[in-house]
């Protein structure tokens, strides 16, 4: 059956008298995650979080609806390797900006992006996009900074890790290439210290920090581990679905 809090797959005689409080839109891209793991990694991870969290927010009675997700981000840093797809801030920009005005016209007022991309920076475009809509709540998540949170995974790193990869052998292991295929994700530091400790920033050349695309050690990786970590997940992602849906967004501060 459709399920009716996603929108590719409900219909028109649901929708037409339905009033939704909380659209989510996941918004992942496309690209290298080392070796072993697919092109559409956070594709899949951010619609499967976005479509079991809004399962659980919609049986708690919430109106929320989850967008199609947008496959391709902003991957400047890596241009040079082979498909790794871009979009750039701007366009980004543009995209959210149509999609908005169609929310606000149909007097849904509530919005998340839920993103499932490092390279997303969606603070200045939230901020700028805020002041043309006025009326609308804007909201962005990054579940994947739950990961230090959990304690599960021993090592660390930000892409086709040992959480990412723990995920995806969760969610779609048919996709994972065997474990004598996965590159070891070790990332080279900037000799420059001040960008090494985080307090001063240039982009990472992709292509220069790792061999195999990869930052982070994903030996330790297990089905068993990504499915308590997407448990996780969803529970708290569903319950900040709740939280928005019945929010009085006038009403937040105290």
């Amino acid at each position: 059956m459709p399920r009716p809090y996603i929108l590719a797959e409900t219909n028109w005689k649901h929708l037409k008298d339905e009033s939704i409080d909380l659209a989510i839109l996941p918004w992942g891209a496309t690209e290298a995650h080392n070796y072993h793991l697919p092109y559409a990694t956070d594709v899949i991870e951010g619609s499967c979080i976005a479509e079991e969290s809004a399962k659980i927010a919609w049986e708690q009675g919430s109106k929320i609806i989850v967008l199609p997700t947008i496959p391709f981000g902003v991957n400047t840093g890596q241009s040079d390797i082979y498909l790794d797809m871009n979009l750039n801030p701007s366009t980004q920009f543009a995209i959210l900006k149509d999609i908005l005005t169609v929310l606000n016209r149909q007097g849904i007022k509530k919005f998340m992006i839920l993103n499932s991309h490092g390279g997303n920076n969606w603070k200045a475009i939230i901020r700028e996009l805020g002041l043309l809509f006025p009326d609308m709540f804007l909201c962005v998540t990054n579940w994947f900074k739950l990961g230090s949170e959990s304690g599960m995974f021993e090592n660390p790193g930000d892409h086709a890790d040992e959480m990412e990869t723990s995920l995806i052998l969760h969610l779609t292991p048919e996709l994972v290439l065997p474990k004598e295929d996965w590159g070891e994700g070790k990332e080279f530091k900037n000799k420059i210290k001040a960008f090494s400790e985080g307090w001063a920033w240039t982009e990472r050349p992709w292509s220069k920090i790792s061999e195999d695309t990869g930052v982070g050690d994903p030996s330790k990786a297990s089905k068993e581990k990504g499915e308590v970590f997407f448990n996780l997940i969803c529970a708290k992602m569903g319950q900040l679905f709740v939280d928005i849906a019945e929010a009085d967004t006038n009403d937040l501060y105290k």
